[in-house]
């Protein structure tokens, strides 16, 4: 702390004179030495006060709502309730929470997801009735809330700007269909595609469809047209259904039993590009430069995506997901709800780069700001700045009346308070 400057003069060196004058009458002295005294008290009692709490606006959501951070606006889905049998859905302007409309959702159901595209509100659930039963998504007006249509199944976003939905699954047959997002006008639909698909695109949406056939062969398909791109039979020798399917980045995976335990072939034709038989394999993850071979209880093995060698393995790692050229990484002695332990990993190498200690994560988009939480000992919950790519953590506030299911935005974060409702606080720079 810097205190007052007071001007004592210039010191110079002269002659002391014969005879000491005589001091003059002290009239305005302690006047003065009480005013510098003040300045000198109020100073240090503006240091030492507390700085003043953070802004926070509250936004209201009753118990048991689903809530959506849309950026721009604020969604919360009432629960169902003796009193309010139909579900409404209230939106509200941020930052400062001002109500701009509220409205029935048409079709009863348990509703869980909401998403933006074309200036529409894609709300999906599953709709629930004597006759009506699965998945629905009713597209609403995003400035007034006003009905537009509805389609079954649920959708995501192709990159030409379309909607594709896909309804069916389980034991019934899966049908696909290409719509407009302005009106739901059909592009292009596959009445039955008998099994499942799964998708493969980039930041900008799918591009590519893939129709697994269980007793058939595996289809690629442009997602904008629907036309077929490529078509291999890819059971194992002596046909049967294998194990599983994914696709990452440009490769489709099968995972099957030992001893062949993933093979991958290219997305675009179809052509086989390496296989493993490293052990058991669960499911594959995108790691960035490298791709990770995992089982739910063993670890990990990365493997190079061009021909499959293994780079490194680990048994300490749970999750793992590529942040900003590193690897983000939970322990596999930490697994669980709530907080877990973080680590940061060089993808090439497994090397441990950074240890962030134990947090949750709020939830995000892709290329948000990762924002680590914990339960404050004096209550509330600490918000610290994860930097994967620095490796380190940085405190940035405690949120006392915050109760967590938080969601992270660029410079704000929301989370539920004690009493139900939401906060929206503004984070430091």
């Amino acid at each position: 702390m810097t205190g007052p400057f007071i001007d004592l003069g210039e010191l110079r060196h002269e002659p002391e004179p014969a005879t000491l004058p005589r001091p003059p009458r002290a009239n305005g002295r302690p006047l003065r030495c009480a005013l510098v005294l003040l300045f000198v008290l109020v100073a240090l009692g503006s240091a030492a006060a507390p700085p003043p709490r953070r802004a926070v606006v509250t936004l209201p959501a009753m118990l048991g709502a689903d809530v959506v951070d849309l950026g721009d606006l604020f969604l919360v889905i009432d629960p169902v309730t003796p009193q309010t049998p139909q579900r409404r859905l209230a939106a509200f302007r941020l930052p400062g929470g001002e109500p701009v409309w509220k409205v029935p959702l048409p079709t009863e159901g348990r509703y869980w997801g909401v998403a933006s595209a074309a200036g529409m509100l894609l709300v999906t659930g599953h709709e629930i009735g004597p006759d009506r039963q699965g998945t629905l998504t009713v597209v609403l007006d995003r400035a007034t809330g006003a009905y537009r249509w509805q389609q079954p199944g649920s959708p995501v976003e192709l990159a030409d700007g379309n909607l594709l939905f896909q309804s069916g699954g389980e034991n019934e047959s899966v049908s696909l269909r290409a719509v407009d997002p302005c009106c739901g006008t059909v592009r292009w639909q596959l009445p039955t595609t008998s099994d499942y698909t799964i998708y493969g695109g980039t930041g900008r949406g799918v591009e590519r469809v893939v129709v697994n056939q269980v007793d058939g062969p595996v289809e690629v398909r442009d997602a904008t047209t629907g036309a077929v791109l490529a078509r291999a039979d890819l059971r194992p020798p002596g046909g049967g259904p294998f194990g599983s399917v994914q696709v990452v980045n440009d490769l489709l995976l099968i995972i099957g039993e030992a001893p062949v335990a993933v093979t991958a072939y290219g997305l675009y034709r179809l052509d086989r590009r390496w296989s493993s038989t490293a052990g058991r394999i669960d499911f594959v993850s995108d790691c960035g430069p490298v791709l990770c071979l995992q089982t739910r209880s063993n670890g990990l093995r990365a493997v190079d995506p061009a021909t499959g060698r293994e780079l490194w393995s680990s048994a300490r790692w749970g999750w793992v997901w590529p942040v900003d050229g590193r690897l983000m990484a939970t322990t596999l002695s930490s697994a669980g709800p709530g907080a877990e332990q973080l680590v940061v990993l060089d993808p090439p190498t497994g090397r441990v780069l950074a240890e962030l200690g134990r947090w949750e994560l709020a939830g995000s988009d892709p290329g948000g700001p990762m924002i680590g939480l914990r339960r404050h000992p004096g209550g509330g919950l600490l918000v610290a700045e994860l930097n994967v790519r620095a490796g380190t953590v940085r405190t940035l506030d405690v949120l006392s009346d915050a109760n967590g299911e938080c969601q992270a935005s660029p410079g704000r974060l929301l989370c539920r308070r004690v009493d139900g409702s939401y906060g929206l606080w503004q984070l430091p720079d």
